[in-house]
């Protein structure tokens, strides 16, 4: 049986009419398992979208299988395919059909599959990219050079050498090192104002509200949905500056418009212990996951 049976009947494409088992039969197929908030997949996205462009023999389908409850929404999933420029193929998978045939169990994870619907390689997680291309190639029976991708904004890749801050969770289903205020330690977190947890995120119930984090990394994300919503950012209680993501300005005012991931920090110099604060100026905001870079 074909690794690629179960997309057979999947009720919902984007960028493509449906695609089956059948229909590939004979095609190198890469398949991607990536949900759009991940910042670990948006890190990877330039070169699926680089070997997209260069092996037109390659066929990369993007199975969209959400980690929250917003992602799976069409319209969040149409939107941001659009914002970030998927070319490729991708099918929806609310349901995890297509993630469970492959025995899946990360974001990002890709699965080369042969011709005859066999998988000859996969890889978990961000990395691995001459790897993967290298197969990639061999499948085809192609022999070059790999791509040159030089990644920025969201994608470019993380400074691992600084990161000592793990991705966090805020809901109560996963949450933890959550603190009741006071000096945070590193990694440490504490929430201020009314908020209400659910399994997933933490929910602001009426404004202001702020949540601060102890954290190292040279980027600092957060995950952010709900009502539209003016917040302001602060690192060791004073503007950014020069240390701002790319959803704030140098004085730390930004707006949560729609449900996806947001950088707050970009710090510019080497990374060191500091204090993150983000306060909502209006009601409704989900706090979901920080995670860092």
């Amino acid at each position: 049986m074909s690794a690629l049976s179960a997309i057979d009947g999947a009720p919902v494409w984007l960028n493509s009419e449906p695609l089956t088992a059948e229909g590939l039969r004979g095609r190198v197929v890469l398949v991607d398992f990536w949900t759009y908030t991940c910042v670990n997949w948006i890190r990877t996205l330039p070169y699926r979208l680089a070997w997209h462009e260069r092996y037109r023999e390659l066929v990369v389908v993007g199975a969209h299988a959400p980690e929250f409850s917003f992602e799976h929404d069409l319209d969040n999933v149409r939107r941001a395919v659009g914002d970030l420029g998927v070319g490729y193929p991708v099918v929806i998978d609310n349901d995890f059909s297509i993630w469970r045939s492959f025995g899946n169990r990360y974001w990002p994870a890709a699965y080369l599959v042969d011709g005859d619907g066999q998988v000859r390689f996969h890889h978990f997680g961000e990395g691995a990219y001459e790897a993967t291309e290298r197969v990639i190639q061999q499948l085809l029976g192609v022999d070059e050079d790999t791509v040159r991708v030089e990644a920025s904004g969201y994608a470019e890749a993380a400074d691992w050498a600084a990161v000592q801050s793990p991705e966090t969770y805020l809901g109560a289903g996963r949450g933890e090192r959550r603190t009741d205020g006071g000096e945070l330690a590193l990694n440490d977190w504490a929430l201020a104002g009314e908020w209400s947890l659910s399994g997933e995120d933490a929910v602001l119930e009426a404004a202001p509200g702020s949540i601060a984090y102890r954290f190292q990394a040279r980027d600092l994300n957060l995950v952010l949905a709900g009502d539209e919503a003016r917040f302001e950012v602060r690192l060791d209680g004073q503007p950014p500056g020069d240390d701002h993501g790319l959803d704030v300005d140098a004085s730390g005012r930004g707006t949560l418009s729609e449900p996806r991931m947001y950088q707050l920090v970009r710090q510019r110099g080497p990374a060191a212990p500091r204090t993150f604060e983000i306060t909502f100026l209006d009601p409704g905001a989900r706090a979901y996951v920080f995670t860092f870079g």
